[in-house]
């Protein structure tokens, strides 16, 4: 038997894989620079964590959904009352859940 490491993958088949990983990881680490769809890895080991960093779970729901709480679209930073959050506000994390799922 040959194992052909350039045969394309059915998308079912891509989708099944991934399901068991967290949806953070369809979006680029911008903390460890892990590219999309690799685990997030220590910047001074190189070893794999098992979860994303919280970092790329903000970048995810900051483009994945809208924010209930300070009314900005995908892809915009929250804010608070004009200040520009680092971090995404909570319910956006939840409104990202729901796109996902």
């Amino acid at each position: 038997m040959t194992i052909h490491s350039s045969a394309p993958m059915p998308d079912s088949l891509r989708h099944f894989m991934r399901a068991s990983q967290h949806p953070a990881r369809s979006v680029a680490c911008p903390h460890c620079g892990a590219h999309a769809h690799r685990p997030c890895v220590l910047r001074k080991t190189g070893r794999q964590l098992p979860q994303p960093h919280p970092q790329r779970v903000s970048a995810w729901a900051q483009a994945m959904a809208c924010c209930p709480d300070c009314q900005v679209e995908p892809g915009i930073t929250c804010h608070d009352e004009g200040r520009a959050r680092t971090t995404v506000h909570n319910r956006r994390y939840q409104e990202a859940e729901e796109v996902a799922a």
